[in-house]
């Protein structure tokens, strides 16, 4: 089942990439003082809305993030967890790690048989695959912390669209339509996302009204509506129902982090970003380091060369991903080292003409040992304030349950721990004991929430869902922008390749180069992969000499950028 449920989802974004692709050509970039782009038009609006109302762009990403739980229900959530970036005017940066976590009852082969191997349906769907959600709790510390408007304010444009209903978009109400026989196994879920004898139709009015009733327990309460009282007792009841692990103590225990950025340089441009328990920051990191050892004004985008020299470089560090990256609670990442220039050096050092095997490539030896349905937002007010947001339930549509009287999907995040050293999970990523489940640890991550300075101000606002993809989506988008010189919607509309380590081969966009590029790449011995789509980039680009920026939603969804 899981198999045909992601088959579906592929057809669904090549058919969309069909359609959006000439829309994103017709569409003229227009510039802003302040902007907002998802991968939702709504929430889009709901953010607008509130720069409109004098909030800042903190208020406007935490009102963007409440929407998306509403309108874009597949990624969007408060059942699920995510990572915020922020660069305030006064040069101030930000991470906040709201990360979901293993329960407290959770143990390291709750996965794996009595053989002691790993089932990963159990891992992936069902309430057993949820760990405990951090998305309110993160995006309300954001807000009391560096917003300017009130909770009630916030949610308020949430509320009205859930209370409400907003119409069913043409892709929203086939996607429902194609989840509908997992969705029918169980009935929290079956009861709002399916039609029974029928089906979704684009333009119906869609309501939600236990997650109003959710949001507004939060809109008056706070966190304190969702972490305790009515939302954590029906919480608690469900899982002792369904086998789950959550418990009150769980969610009463449930904290937001504020952890030190990671940042870097490339070139002439600063890099902030997301450190661990995510990967994303100092993987991207440390290819930019490695390609700074390489002139691309000599090599053609999109070339053999090209793609031969971003699926070495993307190799060494998913190797590395692999072996040190973990949650910084329970295991010592060695930061410094993998974001170290001279080891970047090294790195690059070992590139040759010809593709180094993975079975070769192994991570650097330090003696101080997402379906890929998540969804990104950026955010940036006209007086500098930048916000750089991914989110994710993990899965499309989590691990496919309802919360009971509540409204949201459960996340399957459970599935990002290493459940058994060197085994894959579902996007093929391998894992080792930094990522292995233990009781209240939050799990790796890919999300690479990021923003480029220029001279010390906004540049680019840029982040990606896409699971595994989400670190080399960015790079590319990043390197487009400052090496190729494109403007915001060419660096998203232009086509991508993936690597990550293993299994060793490029995954890419149909079309991404040459028939003899590719013979080319065969001869320095790699292996074509599948044709997929790779990412869907939401990103804001700033010219420094005005100070007004342009954004787009990338074309291969049906996102929106605006803004005044």
């Amino acid at each position: 089942m899981q198999n045909s449920i992601f088959s579906d989802m592929r057809i669904l974004l090549i058919l969309t990439l069909l359609f959006t692709f000439q829309k994103a050509e017709a569409q003229e970039l227009k510039e802003f003082k302040a902007m907002v782009v998802t991968a939702e038009s709504l929430a889009t609006q709901a953010g607008v809305e509130i720069l409109k109302k004098g909030g800042n762009a903190v208020d406007a990403a935490v009102a963007t993030g409440f929407a998306l739980a509403v309108t874009y229900p597949v990624a969007g959530n408060i059942g699920g967890g995510g990572f915020m970036v922020i660069h305030l005017a006064d040069s101030t940066d930000i991470t906040i790690d709201y990360r979901e976590k293993a329960p407290l009852k959770a143990y390291r082969d709750m996965y794996l048989d009595k053989k002691g191997d790993f089932i990963p349906e159990l891992a992936q769907e069902g309430i057993l695959a949820a760990g405990v959600p951090g998305a309110v709790a993160g995006m309300l510390y954001a807000l009391e912390k560096y917003g300017t408007m009130t909770v009630k304010e916030i949610l308020e444009p949430a509320v009205r669209l859930a209370e409400d209903g907003f119409k069913l978009p043409f892709s929203t109400a086939q996607s429902f339509n194609n989840y509908n026989q997992v969705f029918s196994k169980y009935p929290s879920t079956k009861k709002i996302f399916t039609k029974p004898g029928g089906a979704f139709r684009e333009g119906e009015l869609f309501v939600q009204k236990d997650l109003a009733a959710t949001l507004r327990r939060i809109q008056e309460k706070g966190a304190a509506g969702f972490y305790s009282g009515e939302t954590v007792d029906l919480i608690v009841k469900q899982n002792k129902e369904l086998g789950g692990l959550m418990t009150a103590e769980d969610f009463a225990q449930y904290k937001a982090v504020e952890r030190k950025p990671v940042k870097g340089t490339y070139k002439d441009f600063e890099v902030i970003s997301m450190g661990p328990p995510s990967s994303g920051g100092i993987a991207v990191i440390e290819m930019l380091n490695m390609i700074e050892n390489f002139d691309l004004s000599k090599i053609k985008h999109n070339s053999s060369a090209y793609l031969h020299l971003l699926a070495e470089v993307m190799k060494r560090a998913y190797a590395d991903r692999a072996e040190h990256l973990g949650d910084p609670d329970f295991y010592k990442v060695p930061v410094s080292r993998l974001l170290s220039k001279k080891y970047a050096e090294t790195l690059a050092f070992s590139v040759r003409d010809t593709a180094t095997p993975s079975a070769l490539v192994l991570p650097g030896n330090f003696d101080d040992k997402e379906s890929e349905q998540t969804t990104h937002y950026s955010v940036l007010d006209e007086k500098g304030n930048a916000v750089s947001v991914t989110t994710t339930i993990n899965s499309g549509y989590g691990c496919k349950v309802v919360a009971e009287g509540l409204g949201f999907f459960w996340n399957n995040e459970m599935d990002d721990f290493s459940a058994k050293p060197g085994v894959p999970n579902q996007f093929g990523l391998i894992g080792n004991l930094a990522n292995a489940i233990e009781p209240g640890k939050r799990m790796l991550s890919s999300m690479t929430p990021t923003i480029i300075l220029k001279n010390g101000k906004p540049y680019l606002i840029v982040g990606s869902p896409g699971g595994a993809t989400i670190i080399t989506a960015v790079l590319q988008v990043i390197l487009n922008v400052l090496d190729f010189n494109m403007n915001v919607k060419e660096a998203l509309s232009a086509l991508r390749m993936h690597h990550q380590w293993k299994p060793d081969e490029i995954q890419h966009e149909k079309g991404i180069t040459t028939e003899d590029d590719w013979k080319d790449l065969e001869v320095r011995k790699h292996k074509r992969g599948r044709v997929r789509v790779l990412g869907l980039i939401e990103a804001i680009l700033v010219n420094p000499a005005t100070g007004l920026a342009t954004g787009a939603s990338d074309p291969r969804g049906s996102g929106l950028a605006s803004g005044y």
